[in-house]
């Protein structure tokens, strides 16, 4: 099991002090979060990417490569790399070149994000993203593992004799998770290629994404990759925390009550008795952590979003601190004695190159176009 943070790059105004953090310090805040990460002995920092106010990461290649300078042992990816209105071609070759920068310790989410005035901004249409997905990934793989590449499609310019530079870190490309919150396309996509899927896992029920991620493993096992059970699926959760329930729940309150992506709608005590939001002590945290298992499978990725809502960078070092110091050992314990045997590790890229040659041609050549997939489930 893999365990880490992931973040949404929010700039908030924090209700306590009323003050907003710049920019600049919420970019800073970033690289001491995924410092503490890999300290307190979790396994993977993400970030975000957004081109619109409230938002600060425009360049998360950019930062994670700034963060692989300071780090040793943590994977590096994102929560949302945007297949939708990133050029294919750009992806490719920032994270392969992540990939040498970080020796490895890379991977990505694609997804389509979810703020439409995005799409005109880098001359797209919003309805078209997820035949833009489905293009622009066709294009990403081949890049990724074709020497050179002859394309054609109808969101871009041809290719004609391209090679992609660098090419992936020892010849095998960056692990890909489809991030999505209620498209079933995205998770078809991901289960056609074998990739892994990543449900977010911070607003919804846990029946919405039951659905999604069932699907998914239906499917994986459909296209000739392995059991249903053996489908790479990662989560997210969210969680504040202090040696005493009450604690928690009173410095909480404020930053729940008038965050923009949960406040004024449900109170806090309705919002984490229906999403996987955890107010309290450590083992509140640990045990409702435990059921995301028994919910949606055994599953390879547990990231937590806790940097968000206005909370200040000394609050969300010393979450960090009481997560590893109470939760990360009893939550690791318990999630791998559980796991059947048979059911994969996290993806890495040094057990990605040594299976390489057992991958090869993990597609059947009579499975449909993903595109035709993609465009048959409803």
């Amino acid at each position: 099991m893999q365990i880490g943070v992931f973040s949404v790059s929010d700039i908030t105004r924090d209700p306590v002090t009323g003050r907003i953090p710049t920019e600049g310090e919420r970019i800073k805040a970033a690289v001491a979060i995924a410092r503490k990460v890999e300290e307190i002995g979790m396994d993977v920092y993400a970030t975000g990417e957004h081109h619109n106010p409230p938002f600060y990461a425009s360049s998360p290649t950019t930062l994670l490569g700034y963060i692989a300078a300071q780090t040793e042992r943590i994977i590096l990816s994102t929560t949302t790399t945007l297949i939708t209105t990133n050029d294919p071609v750009k992806i490719a070759e920032d994270f392969a070149m992540l990939q040498h920068v970080a020796d490895g310790r890379v991977d990505l989410v694609l997804g389509r994000g979810n703020t439409a005035p995005v799409y005109p901004w880098f001359g797209k249409d919003p309805q078209d993203s997820v035949e833009l997905t489905v293009e622009n990934y066709n294009l990403l793989r081949q890049l990724w593992d074709k020497d050179t590449v002859n394309w054609e499609g109808k969101f871009r310019t041809p290719l004609r004799n391209f090679t992609a530079t660098p090419p992936p870190l020892d010849g095998v490309a960056p692990f890909v998770w489809h991030g999505s919150i209620r498209t079933p396309q995205i998770a078809e996509i991901a289960a056609y290629f074998g990739d892994g899927f990543f449900a977010n896992n911070i607003f919804w029920p846990k029946e919405h994404y039951m659905q999604l991620i069932g699907l998914y493993r239906e499917r994986y096992e459909h296209y000739g990759h392995g059991r249903a059970d053996q489908a790479i699926v990662g989560l997210g959760g969210q969680f504040f925390m202090r040696k005493n329930s009450q604690d928690a729940i009173n410095e909480f309150r404020p930053y729940f009550d008038n965050a923009p992506v949960y406040g004024h709608g449900p109170t806090m005590e309705d919002f984490t008795a229906q999403t996987p939001l955890t107010v309290g002590s450590p083992q509140e945290v640990l045990e409702k952590t435990l059921t995301f298992q028994e919910y949606f499978g055994d599953y390879q990725r547990q990231l937590f979003l806790i940097d968000h809502a206005g909370l200040p960078l000394k609050t969300v070092l010393e979450q960090l601190d009481l997560f590893g110091e109470y939760v990360l050992p009893e939550l690791r314990k318990e999630l791998d004695s559980r796991r059947p045997a048979g059911v994969p590790d996290g993806p890495t890229h040094a057990a990605r190159v040594a299976a390489r040659n057992d991958a090869a041609g993990a597609v059947p050549a009579s499975a449909p176009s993903p595109s035709a997939a993609a465009a048959g489930v409803q």
